[in-house]
């Protein structure tokens, strides 16, 4: 992601974790794919902003990152000879070795970088190289569609990321022959997909639900309206005095799990126009005088 965290989300270093969601659900409403099609900046700000999102949005990686701990990328500060920063790839990559964080790729694992001199097979006294791993972030549509992620490594290296489709988070890709060099056989690299979070859908196994607003002509009358999905938009009917908090489902176009790919839950929000007009006022002064009812009976 590099730069300021806080400055892709506006908002304060002393900001709240609710203003930093408030923040994030309100940029990411605006930059959302399905919402700029084709516009590579808005989509590229949209991934700064969900990566900003991670880390602050966590307690452990903000406070680590306000203390210098990690940069904007989640990784870790190196400062040992010398005291130079420990450098970064493009790409959610940053290094070689052992169990490190989410953030790219994981820390420096000194006692298996060292381990060779003393004949563990990473190149200078043994067999196979080391393996190497690392994070990449992914979002839900690309996990459930599936796709190719071209990646470089801290040596200039570029290659490409097969991420299968119905990948689960937490899935690791291993890339044979891609990592650290070894006498007889170079290590593989490990690449562990990590799925974002989402603006728009709320995850449950393999089912995906969310909000889908609606005017209160189409929720009295009924009508056609368009439903945002993983895959894209489709039109769905909708029945006739649909209230707020009715479900519609739309069938295989949630999420995998274990193989099987769930439903969309669309649970229905009757929404008024930020500005009512005069008919709208006197439609509703009609209503209340004329029609009086007691919602919930």
């Amino acid at each position: 992601m590099a730069g300021d965290p806080y400055k892709e989300l506006g908002v304060s270093k002393g900001a709240s974790a609710e203003e930093i969601k408030k923040a994030f659900r309100k940029l990411a409403k605006e930059l959302h794919p399905d919402k700029n099609p084709g516009d590579k900046a808005a989509e590229e700000r949209f991934k700064r902003v969900t990566a900003a999102f991670d880390l602050l949005g966590d307690a452990e990686k903000r406070a680590k990152f306000d203390r210098g701990e990690i940069d904007a990328d989640g990784r870790e500060q190196f400062r040992g000879f010398g005291g130079g920063s420990r450098g970064g790839a493009a790409g959610g990559f940053s290094g070689f070795g052992g169990s490190g964080n989410r953030g790219g790729f994981e820390d420096i694992d000194l006692s298996d970088l060292f381990a060779g001199f003393g004949g563990r097979g990473n190149g200078f006294g043994g067999g196979k190289g080391q393996d190497i791993r690392a994070t990449l972030d992914v979002s839900l549509e690309e996990v459930i569609a599936g796709t190719t992620r071209r990646i470089q490594f801290s040596d200039g290296r570029m290659l490409d990321v097969a991420i299968p489709k119905g990948a689960a988070d937490g899935q690791v890709v291993r890339l044979r022959g891609q990592g650290a060099p070894g006498r007889a056989a170079p290590g593989d690299a490990l690449i562990e997909l990590r799925v974002l979070p989402h603006p728009l859908y709320r995850r449950d196994g393999a089912n995906l639900t969310m909000d889908l607003p609606i005017s209160v002509p189409d929720a009295v009358l009924g009508g056609k309206v368009q439903v945002p999905t993983p895959d894209g938009k489709v039109v769905m009917s909708l029945p006739k005095g649909s209230n707020s908090g009715k479900v519609l489902r739309l069938k295989g176009r949630g999420a995998y799990a274990e193989g099987r790919r769930g439903d969309l839950l669309a649970k229905l929000v009757v929404t008024l126009p930020e500005e009512a007009d005069d008919l709208l006022v006197r439609f509703a002064e009609d209503w209340r005088k004329n029609r009086p009812y007691t919602p919930g009976k």
